[in-house]
């Protein structure tokens, strides 16, 4: 087959955008030839589990799913009964983008709380977090952060200790959706466990594709006993691959050395100086810290127009000007530097 676009050409839209990282696909093409047991009986997978029980401790169970909706569904279902409500900030991925998936298909509610840098605290947690015995109220029974947040901000380990310490004293279960859980740790330069595992944390859904995969996520319940039905839900909600290796094989890749990390470090590294060579162009304000891969800047809708011929992106509040411009595993220096030279040019016209 012919290659049919520029692979040249980079956008800030999405580090969904960038394609598998090379290391990824020899990975594929390894595990292929010959047969393994299906449905995750294979090599593969067992070798993923033992890696993951490195990375964030032993007695978890591991559960490789398609993608980040699929994952969080998965996570959520698996530890509210039908009447349970998840509370969750209200720019989360599961409230604003996923068509409503963890509610049709996960059979949850969604309790949300404004956040003005997208991470919640015990204290947004209680706004939501109430009502338990009240048969006319849906159950507050699982709580559900993102790391890194919708708005690029990072939790430290003792914020999400002290949101687990709450909601356990509540009764209830810290999901984290970790689509860019390696971004975080290169911000914080801390091993997963530390901020996860031994933060508190209950059940997991680890992103892979949005730093290198192909396809692919995995759920981690790091406490199994809130979350008894994985087994049975994954196959249920459509999530059950047969060829199951070609998942494991492309997160053995990711984890098993440090190309998670690296590409994490890389794509943080070229948001970095993204922001540093727009922040004092007149016209562009930074609205959020940058603590790994996205920046967030309010500018003129006609500029941003503009320039969003010559670069994708998107809009992140419409009403207020706001884009959000991410970078990738794959961005290059040279990338952010031609992006930063046309804004400073759109704005000057």
């Amino acid at each position: 087959m012919d290659t049919l676009h520029d692979t040249a050409k980079r956008g800030f839209a999405s580090d969904n955008y960038a394609g598998a990282h090379p290391e990824v696909l020899a990975a594929i093409a390894a595990a292929n030839g010959g047969h393994q047991i299906s449905y995750g009986e294979d090599v593969y997978t067992a070798r993923l589990r033992d890696i993951l029980a490195g990375h964030l401790g032993d007695g978890i169970e591991v559960f490789p799913v398609f993608n980040g909706t699929g994952a969080n569904v998965l996570s959520l279902q698996a530890v509210s009964p039908r009447w349970g409500a998840v509370v969750c900030s209200e720019n989360a991925h599961i409230h604003c983008d996923e068509n409503g998936a963890p509610e049709r298909v996960g059979g949850l509610k969604l309790l949300t709380v404004p956040t003005p840098d997208g991470k919640l605290t015990p204290e947004l947690i209680d706004r939501q977090a109430y009502g338990w015995g009240d048969e006319h109220r849906a159950q507050p029974m699982a709580v559900s952060i993102t790391q890194t947040t919708e708005m690029g901000t990072c939790y430290t380990p003792a914020q999400i200790r002290a949101i687990a310490d709450h909601v356990h004293e509540r009764n209830m279960v810290l999901h984290v959706d970790g689509s860019r859980i390696a971004n975080a740790a290169a911000t914080l330069d801390l091993p997963l466990r530390s901020f996860l595992t031994d933060a508190g944390v209950d059940i997991l859904s680890f992103g892979g594709t949005k730093n290198g995969l192909l396809f692919g996520e995995v759920v981690v319940a790091l406490r199994p006993e809130v979350a008894p039905g994985l087994i049975y839900l994954r196959k249920m909600n459509m999530q059950l691959a047969s060829k199951m290796r070609f998942v494991s094989a492309q997160l053995i890749a990711l984890l098993e050395d440090d190309l998670w990390l690296r590409s994490a470090r890389h794509a943080n590294a070229m948001a970095a100086r993204l922001e540093a060579a727009v922040r004092d162009l007149p016209g562009v304000r930074v609205t959020q810290a940058v603590q790994a891969n996205a920046v967030f800047a309010i500018l003129d809708r006609t500029v941003a127009n503009r320039l969003r011929e010559r670069f994708r992106f998107y809009d992140w509040d419409p009403a207020t000007g706001e884009v959000r411009w991410m970078c990738a595993f794959d961005t290059t220096p040279d990338d952010v530097d031609a992006f930063a030279a046309a804004l400073a040019e759109e704005l000057t016209r």
